[in-house]
């Protein structure tokens, strides 16, 4: 069978393909979706969300469908199948990373991270990336991107610090409304005791690094490197010295950047200017 053949057969939605397996099993256990969510252990809201395919289901979640059904690892297996689906391969690696990791770390020095754009701010960026592209490619990228949020929605998240660039605050990425929606978006996710996010202002000079990169931490402890190259895609990297590298390099970002209050009364005040 063809490569394209074998897509063609791929559920075009992951979310709301899961969503149709968690519906059925549901209604295999003649349960109601409350009484189902109180098997598995979850609000009635959040089995209503995996079922409409409003979010993919969390790896927690998928176990706990496997618990109820009494099948050992195979909705954990499709959901896993299915949250990769669609990303380029060299991404594949960085997703399994991001969904099991205890601490994520990020310079942002062009755009916004993906775990903090909104869907407008993120069609932009994308659409910069890819003008060629029809609409409805651009959305199927927007999509697989915001699903990728569900990592820093679920229960118990992963620490997330994110230092960003005054620039990337400044640069106004998809009009002025996109960009005011977009800072107003930042500020509620900077409220987060899970979330910590620190500004490089103009003013802190030359920065300790000229690239964005990410940092991810399992079971607390630094692991590995993630960073792309406009040719060649993106490259997780888990050797000891590029890691320690990266620690120290993140450190010094930590340490030129704004405190979280400076930080935060900046991007209302750059959000204001934008409002002008």
């Amino acid at each position: 069978m063809s490569e394209e053949a074998d897509q063609a057969r791929e559920p075009a939605n992951g979310a709301a393909y899961f969503g149709e397996e968690v519906k059925a099993l549901r209604e295999a256990l003649g349960l109601s979706q409350e009484k189902f969510a109180d098997r598995l252990h979850y609000q009635q809201a959040q089995v209503s969300k995996v079922e409409n395919g409003t979010v993919l289901a969390s790896e927690a979640f998928a176990e706990a469908m496997d618990r109820v059904a009494g099948t050992p690892g195979t909705y954990a297996r499709l959901r896993a199948k299915l949250s990769k689906q669609g990303h380029p391969e060299w991404f594949v690696p960085y997703i399994a990373l991001e969904e099991s990791s205890s601490g994520i770390t990020d310079y942002s020095c062009t755009f916004l991270m993906g775990l903090l754009q909104t869907p407008e701010y993120a069609a932009a960026v994308i659409r910069a990336a890819f003008p060629r592209e029809t609409e409805d490619q651009i959305k199927d990228r927007v999509e697989l991107r915001i699903r990728r949020q569900a990592v820093i929605e679920r229960d118990e998240p992963p620490l997330l610090w994110v230092v960003i660039h005054e620039a990337v605050l400044r640069t106004c990425v998809g009009g002025l409304s996109v960009m005011i929606a977009q800072l107003e978006h930042l500020a509620v996710q900077m409220e987060s005791p899970h979330v910590t996010v620190q500004v490089l202002p103009y003013k802190a000079g030359a920065s300790p690094s000229h690239l964005p990169f990410t940092l991810l931490a399992l079971n607390s402890a630094p692991h590995a490197v993630y960073t792309e190259t406009p040719t060649h895609g993106g490259q997780v990297d888990d050797t000891p010295s590029v890691v320690a590298k990266a620690v120290g390099m993140f450190d010094r970002l930590r340490m030129a950047a704004l405190s979280e209050e400076e930080s935060l009364a900046l991007v209302r005040k750059i959000m204001e200017d934008h409002a002008k």
